[in-house]
Parts: structure tokens; sequence; C-alpha cells
């Protein structure tokens, strides 16, 4: 999740540690079985995906620990707690919100278990925060072109990173659905060859392969020879001796890819996998498409979202300020 990193590192490593042995905060801890069991069910029942059941780990320890700094039990916290917590919050507005969503959500399943009889974090609210141009780095066409021509495709390394950052440019997908895809999530249907994701929520997502990431993975999987193995992950890591390890890429091996290859290619060094995505929807619809088929390929809830991602208007911003002439 974004703005992670600014917890606090200690009591992230605490967080951690109590979650990965299925432990549970003192303050939780002192509050009796039934609120320890709530408490582990609300991460292991309600939460599926795992980036979202750290983040709200994270968020729900800072609480909690904030909470045994002043000797509040659970019983004792009231609304007024929350919102001081909140208050002194050190984290942006988006932290912030995620962290009070987290604690929010935790009370109410303690509520519905019968732990608590109200939530006093319900009445609380978060700081405003509006956002209408993303944070997210782009390049523009000729710097996604200059990357994809830089990678020496001799080696299957680089076979397999030109079309892991050509699926995620051209299909707009996220970087935890590129590198879950299985060879038989590259498929045929009639004349075109399409992708299927797996986004948020197991939701699955098909798009259509662009003809240029087509004949990327094409390149890739000609040299790699797991065409047909339908079950293997698509994206692999590769040995020491250049040669698929049968294990899928994860996002974090994706991201040191991208950084090592914008660097050799002379590109912002915020380059990161989150940029394929928004590069892709900017020149799409810098070409002319429309918000709304962006949003239907990106897989988004909101066309606001899809809105974040799209720097077409950044040139003609430029061009107008430049009429200042003095």
């Amino acid at each position: 999740m974004s703005e992670e990193g600014e917890s606090n590192p200690a009591a992230t490593a605490e967080v951690v540690e109590w979650y990965a042995a299925g432990k549970v905060p003192a303050v939780i801890d002192r509050a009796g079985g039934q609120a320890r069991k709530r408490f582990l069910e609300f991460f292991t029942a309600t939460i599926r995906n795992e980036n979202t059941r750290m983040a709200y780990a994270r968020a729900v320890g800072s609480f909690f620990a904030w909470c045994g700094e002043y000797r509040l039990e659970l019983i004792d916290i009231e609304p007024i707690h929350v919102a001081a917590y909140i208050e002194r919050h050190p984290g942006s507005p988006p932290t912030v919100k995620q962290h009070l969503a987290a604690v929010r959500m935790l009370f109410d399943w303690l509520v519905v278990g019968q732990v608590l009889a109200m939530n006093p974090a319900a009445s609380v609210r978060g700081p405003k925060h509006v956002v209408k141009r993303g944070k997210t780095p782009v390049l523009d066409a000729d710097q996604a072109r200059r990357l994809l021509d830089s990678i020496d495709t001799a080696k299957l390394s680089g076979l397999r990173d030109r079309a892991l950052i050509a699926v995620m440019v051209f299909s707009f997908a996220r970087v935890s659905a590129a590198v879950s895809l299985r060879a038989e999530d590259y498929y045929q249907d009639g004349k075109r060859w399409w992708f299927r994701f797996r986004e948020k929520g197991g939701k699955l997502h098909q798009v259509p392969a662009h003809h240029t990431a087509e004949a990327y993975l094409d390149a890739y999987l000609l040299a790699a020879g797991i065409r047909q193995d339908k079950k293997t992950p698509l994206f692999q890591s590769v040995t020491r001796h250049g040669l698929l390890s049968g294990e899928g890429m994860t996002r974090n091996d994706a991201l040191r890819m991208v950084k090592r290859r914008a660097k050799a290619a002379g590109l912002p060094e915020t380059t990161c996998n989150h940029t394929f995505r928004a590069t892709g929807i900017t020149a799409y619809l810098g070409n002319g498409g429309t918000i709304e088929n962006a949003q239907a390929i990106a897989a988004h809830e909101s066309p606001r979202t899809t809105k974040l991602y799209d720097r077409t208007s950044d040139e003609i911003t430029l061009d107008e300020i430049e009429r200042i002439l003095i």
C-alpha cells in the first residue's frame, strides 16, 4: 500500500512479528479469549488480499501501541481517544484515512462478535483529502520506446523483461496481476490473443493483447519453451546460469528489474512498476481514447481513479504557461 513507509520502523517490525506468529497486541490480549479470537478472525476471515491484510495489521498495531502508551484497555477506548490518535497521527492524509478505516472496520467486527457494545471509531472523521492528479511517474511515448528498445534480448532475461514491461504498458495491468499470470492466462480466442488477469478481490479480467505485447511475449515464450506448460508461471525468475527457475517473479523482483532497466536507459530514477500502467493510460487517452474505455481496460471501479493516471493535460498546461512573455 502507498505511504506505508511513514510508520515507525520498530513498531512495524513488531506488528509483522505478532501477525506472522498469530499473536495479538497486548491491549487485545488482556481483553480475553473472545477478543483474541475475533481479532485474529478479522485478519484471516474478512481480508483476502495479503497486501491489504499487512497494511491493516500495521494500522491497528500502531493504534493499539498508542493505546498502550496511555494505559487504555480495550473497554476504555472511546471516540475521543480514536479522534486524539487520528489528530496526532504523523502520516499523510491518505495514510491517516487508511489507518482510521482499518481501526473502524476492526471495531465493527468486535461489536458484531459481542466483544464491545459500540464502535468508538464510528463517529470519528478523518482528514479531508482531494486528489485530482496522481503522483505516479509517467513516461512519454519516446521514453517508453527507448526503454523497450534498450533491453538486450540476446539473453532470456532480456526477452522476459521486455515482455513483462510491454504487458504492463499495453494492457494497463497492475504489476501484481502481471507477475501472477500463468502460461494458460495468455490464450487464443478466435484470431486474437488475450490476457486473463487476476485482479483485486480475485476478479478475473480479460484484455485483448496489443500486437506489440503479443510479439514480445511470443518471442519470450519461444525462447523459454514454456508455452505448453499451462500451469507454470508466465514470468519466472532466472537462475545464475540464465535459465528459468520455475518460480514466479514477485512484484519486488519486477521493481528491481525495472529500476535496473530504467537506469540503463537513462530514464528518471522515479520510474517504478506502476509507471507503466500510468504510461499506457496516458498514451491511450492522448491518441483519442476515452476515459470510459480506459477504465474498462484498467479494471478500475471508478472513472475518477482512471483520471488520476491521465497526464495528457500536462502538455497543454505547459504550452499555456509559455504564453507568458515578459
